[in-house]
């Protein structure tokens, strides 16, 4: 499941690189997630009411917010391709269930 989105991600931000003639390197995965991050947040403070809304309605600031944690997840998933992690394994580890199975989490899962 995560394979194929990660492999999906990594198609589209291939296609994006190539495109804008920019070199992804190992350190490009890592800040790409940090900026994200910092997008996140500040979409975060304007829905939450902690920054100025700059003129955005709160359905656009509500977009805002999915749209930057969309943005999150795909460099997770693009960071997560680029070094081989098995993210399946480790959700399984660490949130004890199996992120491709379709039943609920076991309720004593911890993060």
């Amino acid at each position: 499941m995560l394979t194929d989105l990660m492999q999906r991600f990594e198609t589209a931000s291939s296609l994006y690189a190539e495109a804008n003639g920019l070199t992804r390197d190992d350190d490009w995965f890592m800040l790409k997630l940090q900026e994200e991050m910092g997008e996140l947040t500040q979409a975060w403070n304007r829905v939450s009411g902690r920054s100025r809304a700059k003129g955005r309605d709160a359905q656009t600031m509500a977009r805002d917010l999915a749209d930057e944690t969309a943005d999150v997840l795909g460099h997770i998933l693009l960071l997560a391709h680029r070094h081989g992690l098995d993210l399946e394994a480790a959700i399984a580890r660490k949130w004890l269930f199996d992120p491709s199975a379709n039943t609920a989490p076991n309720a004593s899962a911890t993060s």
